[in-house]
């Protein structure tokens, strides 16, 4: 059993699991319970820049593009976001920010900030640096050109 529970799968996904639950947590104590952590899919990329296509946030986000459409819905349906029509495109729409997004921005980047203070207290610079090295090396996973040393999963 030990194999199984020492899969770097299985510690992935439990870690990811933990991280969701703090992530809640923070949103609710910041009046934004109906936030998940999903959201941040859709909201982190328009944090950095608003007004992106629903393609752009798709491939920022490495969703399909169904899935960011569920995920835009589910948002506009939340008062987070709205769809605007692109000025130059006319057949593209805009997904924006609203003002209740905005002003939750501040809760996500204070309960981010927190969490990080929290790992840092528990692992090295040198330690979570090469955490953050390796889930970026793992986030492209696959990604690797034909005839490159990737196995191809």
């Amino acid at each position: 059993m030990r194999a199984i529970r020492d899969n770097l799968g299985f510690l992935l996904a439990k870690a990811l699991q933990r991280w969701n639950e703090l992530l809640s947590a923070g949103f609710r104590r910041g009046g934004f319970a109906e936030v998940r952590a999903a959201y941040g899919s859709v909201l982190l990329p328009l944090f950095e820049q608003d007004g992106l296509r629903l393609s752009e946030l798709a491939a920022r986000s490495r969703l399909s593009k169904q899935a960011m459409t569920t995920l835009v819905r589910t948002l506009e349906a939340r008062r987070l976001i709205v769809r605007r029509p692109d000025p130059d495109d006319g057949r593209a729409a805009r997904v924006c920010l609203t003002p209740r997004a905005r002003r939750f921005q501040a809760t996500a980047e204070h309960v981010l900030a927190t969490i990080d203070r929290r790992i840092e207290q528990r692992l090295s610079r040198d330690r979570l640096d090469a955490l953050r090295d390796a889930l970026k090396t793992l986030m492209t996973l696959g990604d690797e050109p034909p005839g490159s040393k990737g196995d191809g999963l």
